[in-house]
């Protein structure tokens, strides 16, 4: 596949978002329009726009290659997926009412009215440190690809592929904020759902199958093994481990996340809000089920043809992620291999654009206070708001760069789970909040209570073997840590003297 037809298509690509962009800010481009897009959205546009949100480049690839991992994952991640589903009517049925009674534009000024100004500072900097360094991760895994199927053959460094990237979607999103967004993720979902789906259909042509014997070959070949009940102490493929981890990383990471909640926070009504979470989880739900199978599809015809798994440059071992762009760029014809850039692409910008807005809107209202009083409407608050884009932009190249230098695989995806171990300590304050309402806290140590759980879950983690007779934690841990924040803040509270009303 030639990278010049490939830059090409990149190049239409952004051309066609910045052209929306500019289409949908030209009315309006203040900050009530950035951060909650006037609380004019439609619902069924934020619930299919949300799928390519929810789903990043890293999911786009990394989900089809785990699935005939050496380490025989299969369809093991759908049971993560039946316990995200779980989480998200939880989130629709739950935490979606409290945010729309309180009529907030950043979910954490929860916090900040329930237990406390120093919990309300340290629910907000969770967010920012760890959407900052999971968006980086993101980004860098699918640049990476961009880099070595396309850029390299220009002689263009890494660092100037990650920098166009990042400036491309400042550029669409800088005006527009929020209200761009969900035009822009709509169509960019529209490209990953397609391309999923042609996906399928070029690999079954190039199989000679059609659907229906694509699936019967899926469910012969050994890859489609979904619920694992074998040895719950050390697998951590287990059913329970999966789906109790899916149920609470679901909560953590979305509904107590700034980015997906803030498309959730800009319809009118709270009843839109949730017509929107159940038709998202239906389709998101329905679309692993074909990334999944997608994954089966690329073994079967890697075994058809001869094709190994590509090795690290870095590592030099076999890695799974880079199958699917190694089948489709390299031994599929060029539609394919346009059509999985298209999906790859709509994938990861639809990921890191939300999440850029996301931390401006974060920091605007959680540190510069731009929602409140005079600060909405003073001089020169937008212009502040753009520097804090950029600033959000800048520090989220540096953080690629960094994870480019370690230049070791394990080392980064170390420090991508670490971060992961932040969002534990909301899922503490905010069930603190919710159900302890006749306590308070001491504000003050709010803050190491969320710096010692993740660090204490961290040596948990990694001395679990030893310390509980053999036990191997996978995602489940986001409880053990939520846990462990409840029980500080339970220690460092006080009773308070009339019961509380959220």
């Amino acid at each position: 596949m030639s990278p010049a037809i490939l830059l090409s298509f990149l190049i239409g690509y952004f051309l066609l978002l910045i052209v929306i962009a500019f289409a949908t800010s030209k009315k309006s481009s203040d900050n009530a329009t950035f951060f909650i897009a006037n609380r004019n959205s439609k619902w069924y546009l934020v619930a299919f726009g949300m799928i390519g949100t929810a789903l990043s480049g890293v999911t786009f690839i990394s989900v089809p290659g785990e699935v005939g991992a050496p380490s025989g994952n299969q369809f093991q991640y759908f049971q993560f997926v039946l316990g995200n589903a779980v989480g998200f009517i939880i989130i629709a049925t739950v935490l979606l009412p409290l945010y729309y009674r309180m009529k907030l534009t950043s979910i954490y000024s929860y916090i900040e009215q329930r237990l406390g100004f120093y919990s309300y500072k340290t629910a907000a900097s969770i967010f920012l440190i760890s959407r900052t360094i999971g968006s980086a991760f993101r980004l860098y895994l699918v640049v990476i690809v961009l880099q070595r199927f396309i850029f390299d053959s220009y002689g263009v460094p890494f660092w100037v592929t990650v920098l166009i990237s990042l400036a491309l979607i400042w550029s669409y999103t800088f005006k527009g904020g929020l209200k761009t967004i969900i035009i822009t993720d709509t169509l960019q979902t529209f490209f990953l759902v397609l391309s999923v789906f042609l996906t399928l259909y070029f690999i079954c042509s190039s199989l000679d199958m059609n659907i229906p014997q694509a699936f019967e070959a899926i469910k012969t070949s050994g890859y489609s093994k979904i619920f694992f009940y074998e040895d719950f102490m050390t697998n951590g493929f287990h059913f329970s481990k999966q789906f109790i981890g899916g149920v609470f990383v679901t909560i953590a990471m979305t509904g107590l996340d700034q980015d997906l909640m803030q498309k959730n926070l800009s319809m009118k009504t709270i009843g839109e809000a949730q017509k929107n979470m159940f038709t998202f989880t239906g389709i998101f739900v329905i679309l692993n089920i074909f990334f999944l199978s997608v994954g089966a599809l690329l073994y079967i015809y890697a075994a058809k043809n001869g094709i190994e798994i590509p090795l690290d440059h870095i590592t030099g071992k076999p890695r799974t992620d880079f199958l699917f762009p190694e089948i489709a760029l390299n031994h599929l014809s060029v539609v394919p291999a346009i059509v999985f850039m298209l999906g790859l692409t709509a994938a990861t910008f639809a990921t890191t654009d939300s999440a850029l807005t996301a931390l401006t809107t974060s920091f605007c209202v959680d540190f510069l206070h731009m929602d409140k009083g005079d600060n909405a409407n003073a001089d020169g608050a937008v212009k502040k708001r753009h520097l804090v884009h950029i600033a959000f932009s800048l520090l989220m190249f540096m953080v690629i760069i960094v994870f480019n230098t370690l230049n070791d695989e394990s080392v980064v995806k170390g420090i991508f789970k670490v971060a992961s171990y932040t969002y534990g300590p909301l899922l503490g304050l905010y069930s603190f909040g919710l159900f302890m309402k006749k306590r308070g806290l001491h504000d003050k140590l709010v803050p190491l209570v969320c710096i010692l759980s993740p660090l204490i879950c961290y040596l948990l983690n990694a001395n679990s073997a030893t310390l509980l007779g053999g036990y191997t934690f996978s995602v489940e841990l986001i409880l053990v840590n939520g846990l462990i924040t409840f029980i500080g803040l339970l220690l460092i509270s006080k009773k308070t003297a009339l019961q509380t009303r959220f």
